[in-house]
């Protein structure tokens, strides 16, 4: 009985070292500057303005529904370009070049 309670505590163990052991000098990921940050926050923008333009011509979105969200995510995006736009003249980088564009 005694090697069961033995046997149960080293597996308990060895299972709780194994969930939360930290390897040091883990993989790290790479490094995110403000503008790569930028450059996915605007994707994501554009992606919401697709779903918004299929919302609106399904017919689950009001007009007026449609023209205020639209408006907040148009100036989201521009406010989101201009901070690009400035980083990019700030540091000299060549600008992040747009791989998607909204559909209309």
């Amino acid at each position: 009985m005694t090697t069961a309670y033995f046997l149960l505590g080293i597996i308990t163990l060895a299972t709780l070292f194994y969930i939360f052991n930290v390897p040091i000098g883990g993989e790290a990921g790479p490094e995110k500057t403000r503008l790569h940050y930028l450059h996915e926050r605007k994707e994501v923008i554009y992606e919401n303005m697709r779903d918004l333009n299929f919302e609106y011509r399904a017919g689950k979105l009001s007009d007026d529904d449609y023209g205020s969200l639209k408006a907040s995510l148009e100036e989201e995006a521009a406010a989101v370009l201009a901070e690009a736009a400035r980083l990019q003249g700030a540091s000299g980088n060549p600008s992040i070049s747009d791989t998607k564009g909204v559909r209309a």
